[in-house]
């Protein structure tokens, strides 16, 4: 979703390949049932509040910014989601999967337990709301789930499957299980497959990125 405008509220809104996805199943798996707002093309660095015309053009760069159109990537889109936290809040959150990469053998199995520094007054903690996880290419994987989580929302996205096509996969847990492919056809020439690994905290917005490697086993 994008603002067309910054002079006139006329608001873009646009599936991401996700939403195309659930869509052209057909399954009535397609629902939005919630929202999130973001500010990625916000640079606050240009708020001065020595504005030689006084504090109603402290913002005026930030306000004169261009707005980004909308666009169906949704690894590239929304990065920086607006969040609440508690007042007085003096670092913002931030995640730790226990991994700055991962690197798997085929067939091999890894349980990630992220958790959140920095939040609700604890230097590490798990979210009550779980973290969402998003594995940017599926194919490279058996089997990837989240457990903990047993909403209707969580279920339903934990059980979906991509039928072997390179299309991103979302799940929901306090904790993800992946599993590498065993398909051999998928390297090539390669003996490696490469892609990445999102995961954003569902109640404090916190969010990262990490590489996964799945490595190829020659007999």
């Amino acid at each position: 979703m994008g603002y067309l405008s910054n002079t006139v509220v006329t608001v873009d809104a646009i599936l991401t390949k996700k939403g195309r996805e659930l869509l052209a199943r057909g399954d009535g798996s397609f629902k939005i049932t919630q929202f999130a707002l973001a500010d990625d093309e916000i640079d606050y660095s240009l708020y001065n509040p020595d504005h030689v015309s006084g504090s109603a053009y402290f913002g005026e760069a930030i306000e004169n910014m261009p707005l980004l159109e909308a666009f169906p990537d949704e690894t590239q889109i929304m990065k920086y989601k607006l969040t609440t936290l508690p007042r007085g809040t003096a670092k913002l959150p931030i995640l730790d999967l226990g991994f700055s990469a991962i690197r798997l053998k085929q067939g091999a199995s890894l349980a990630i337990t992220p958790q959140t520094l920095n939040y609700l007054g604890s230097s590490q903690t798990f979210e009550a709301g779980g973290y969402v996880a998003t594995i940017a290419d599926a194919r490279v994987l058996n089997t990837y789930n989240g457990v903990g989580i047993n909403t209707q929302e969580a279920i339903a996205l934990n059980s979906t499957t991509t039928l072997g096509t390179n299309v991103s996969k979302t799940v929901i847990g306090t904790s993800i299980n992946l599993t590498g492919t065993t398909v051999n056809t998928l390297f090539g020439g390669n003996t490696q497959l490469q892609t990445t690994i999102t995961v954003i905290g569902r109640d404090s917005g916190a969010r990262l990125t990490i590489p996964v490697t799945i490595i190829q086993v020659t007999q």
